[in-house]
C-alpha cells in the first residue's frame, strides 16, 4: 500500500451492486486502496447478509483497474496459510501486484466457536498467526518449503505463483501490548492503529520497531457544510460514536487532523465515512482534503 488514503467498505448488510458501486466511485475518486472485513456472519447481526470477505475481493480485482485491495484483517483461523499463500499469490498476479494483506489473530472468539474454529486461548491464537506470519514469505519464495512447526507441516512444498513483487505487503492490526505488538514488530510491512490507539501514540510507536510503516483506521464524519453539521454529527455518533475515534469535521478542519497525525508519522489513513462512502464524500475528501496532505 503505498502512502495515501484509503477507504474501508465493510460488506455488511448491502447489496453487492452497492458494495460495488462505492468501491468504483472509490477508485474514480483516486483513493489508493479499498479494504473490506472478514467474518462468517455479520458480528452482533448474524441475521443480516456478510459477503465472504476473500470472494469479494477477487471479484473487484476484476472490476476495477488501478485501487489496491485489502482486508482488515483476514481472521488467521479460517484459512490454513499454505492455502492462503497460494490464494494470496494468485490473487496478486490476477490483480498486477494490487493485494495487501492485512491479518489478525482473531478478535471475535464467540464467532470462531459458533463456526466450528475452536476456542482456543488468545495467546494459542497469537503463536498460531506468528507461524502463518514465518511461512508465507518462505511459501512465497517459489522454492520448495519444508516446515514441522506447531499447527503446520510440510515436505517440499513449492508454491507457484509468485507474488508479482517477490512477496505482498504484510499489515497487522491492532494495539495490544502483549501479543500484538510483538508480532508487528517482528513481522508486518505496515502497522495499522487503531484510530482509539493514536491517543498512546508515545507509549505504542516504540512497541512496533523502527522500520515498519504506519496507517490508522478511522471513522470520519466530513461535513459538507456549516448547515449539513448538526445532522451529520447526529449520524456519526448514532453509527460509530461508541468505537472510539471518531472524528466530525468539515475539510478543512479534517486536513488540519491528518497533518497531525502525519507529523507523528503516520502515512496513510483508511476512512469509514459514516454515510458510507457516498460519491459526492468521496469526491469532497479528494477534492478538499487529501491535496493539503500532498
Amino acid at each position: 500500500m503505498p502512502a495515501g488514503f484509503g477507504l474501508y467498505c465493510p460488506q455488511v448488510s448491502a447489496s453487492a451492486a452497492d458494495v460495488e458501486r462505492r468501491v468504483l466511485a472509490a477508485e474514480a475518486a483516486g483513493f489508493d486502496s479499498v479494504w473490506f472485513l472478514d467474518h462468517l456472519s455479520a458480528p452482533g447481526m448474524p441475521q443480516v447478509d456478510c459477503y465472504e470477505g476473500w470472494t469479494l475481493a477477487s471479484y473487484l480485482a476484476g472490476r476495477t483497474s488501478r485501487i489496491r485491495l485489502g482486508h482488515l484483517v483476514l481472521c488467521d483461523a479460517f484459512r490454513p496459510p499454505q492455502l492462503l499463500a497460494k490464494m494470496a499469490a494468485t490473487l496478486d498476479v490476477l490483480s498486477g501486484g494490487r493485494l495487501d494483506l492485512g491479518l489478525g489473530w482473531g478478535s471475535q472468539p464467540e464467532e470462531l466457536r459458533t463456526w466450528g474454529y475452536g476456542d482456543a486461548a488468545p495467546a494459542v491464537r497469537s503463536r498460531r498467526l506468528a507461524e502463518t506470519l514465518r511461512l508465507l514469505p518462505l511459501l512465497w519464495s517459489g522454492d520448495p518449503v519444508t516446515w514441522d512447526g506447531e499447527h503446520v507441516q510440510l515436505d517440499g512444498a513449492v508454491s507457484r505463483p509468485r507474488p508479482v513483487n517477490g512477496r505482498i505487503p504484510l499489515h497487522i492490526g491492532g494495539a495490544g501490548r502483549t501479543l500484538t505488538m510483538p508480532l508487528v514488530a517482528e513481522y508486518a510491512d505496515w502497522w495499522n492503529v487503531p484510530s482509539y490507539a493514536v491517543e498512546q501514540w508515545e507509549e505504542l510507536r516504540p512497541l512496533a520497531g523502527p522500520h515498519v510503516r504506519v496507517s490508522t483506521q478511522r471513522p470520519v464524519g466530513l461535513v459538507p457544510s456549516a448547515a449539513k453539521r448538526a445532522e451529520v454529527t447526529a449520524v456519526a455518533e448514532r453509527r460509530f460514536g461508541s468505537w472510539g475515534g471518531l472524528v466530525v469535521a468539515d475539510p478543512d478542519e479534517l486536513a488540519a487532523r491528518l497533518l497531525r497525525e502525519r507529523e507523528l508519522g503516520i502515512e496513510a489513513w483508511v476512512l469509514q465515512f459514516t454515510d458510507f462512502g457516498q460519491p459526492e464524500t468521496l469526491e469532497l475528501f479528494m477534492r478538499e482534503v487529501a491535496p493539503a496532505l500532498a
